[in-house]
């Protein structure tokens, strides 16, 4: 456990390093979107393109991988939904309570924890959530969000929304074109190939600090009060349900025969371990939902998460 905790100690102090410079003012809030673009827009996709390209096809498009971690998110999201949706938390609320229940933090915080736990070949299972919790999961999540007439637009409006916002996204494309070169054998030229590279060492340090900032910026923003009721249970919904359903859907898929390694299922629940998606939270204001409760539940799973990731790492290697 000291040996998990020795790797993981660094990653997570980065989140707090965030969190205490944008809580006492080092770092000013109309600095935090600055700092998300350049993760969103430059270092994030350079990194997961990288991975991308050397990571033999076969792993980008596992249909197993693919299909034991769509199943088990289409349950956190309809048992989410049914078990928190009441009187004073309608569709809306209850929809994207189950999106930070479903979405790891895979992108910002996943990616380069598991590969400086497991080693490169861990990218290729999580690359492949990534596209599942940004193609599926959040559309799903934004439909049902739309069912009780919260906002001003229909589900089709909304569906529409959220998938200009994939095709605007840089993530999905750098996995393609990643996942392109990996078939092709390409390779860029040196000094193009130097740049990403910069970009993409950089992806990891400014992701988990601007993780810690946006936090941050939530809870310093929000200022009603919010029943622990309504996002602790969530919360640990997604460090311990969410990572035990991933392996035993995993471990009963393997049962009967179904093409997924032990390797690439130690990935899955290591990921369904991790925190809730910070970007959550800008969906979440965007289509009005209570967005007090979704920091909440980012920011208690993130706290708690260093030790439970730490203590899944180390039951599973």
């Amino acid at each position: 456990m000291l040996s998990v905790l020795l790797i993981t100690f660094p990653f997570f102090a980065l989140v707090l390093c965030g969190y205490l410079a944008a809580r006492c003012g080092v770092l000013p809030q109309p600095a935090i979107p600055g700092l998300n673009a350049f993760v969103l827009y430059f270092a994030l996709p350079c990194m997961l393109y990288r991975f991308g390209a050397s990571t033999p096809i076969a792993q980008l498009l596992d249909p197993a991988v693919a299909g034991v971690y769509v199943l088990c998110a289409l349950v956190m999201v309809g048992a989410t939904v049914a078990l928190t949706r009441k009187a004073h938390i309608g569709w809306n609320d209850a929809a994207f309570g189950a999106l930070v229940a479903a979405f790891p933090n895979t992108g910002f915080m996943g990616v380069p924890l598991l590969v400086a736990l497991l080693g490169a070949q861990s990218a290729g299972p999580a690359i492949v959530t990534i596209v599942v919790d940004m193609v599926i999961t959040s559309s799903l999540c934004i439909a049902l969000s739309r069912l009780d007439g919260a906002g001003t637009h229909g589900v089709g409006v909304a569906l529409k929304n959220a998938f200009k916002g994939m095709a605007t996204n840089p993530m999905p494309w750098s996995i393609a074109l990643g996942a392109l070169a990996s078939a092709l054998q390409f390779k860029l030229p040196g000094p193009v190939d130097k740049t990403i590279a910069m970009l993409a060492d950089a992806a990891s340090p400014v992701a988990l600090f601007t993780i810690g900032a946006v936090l941050a910026r939530s809870q310093m923003n929000q200022h009603e009060q919010v029943p622990a009721r309504d996002y602790v249970p969530v919360a640990l919904a997604k460090l311990l349900v969410h990572p035990l359903l991933v392996w035993a859907v995993g471990t009963a898929a393997i049962a009967v025969g179904v093409p997924l390694t032990p390797f690439a299922l130690t990935v899955l629940v290591l990921l369904a371990a991790l925190p809730s998606a910070s970007n959550v939270s800008l969906l979440a204001e965007k289509f009005g939902a209570n967005n007090g409760r979704v920091a909440r539940i980012i920011l208690v799973s993130t706290a708690l998460a260093f030790l439970s990731f730490s203590a899944a790492v180390a039951l599973l290697t």
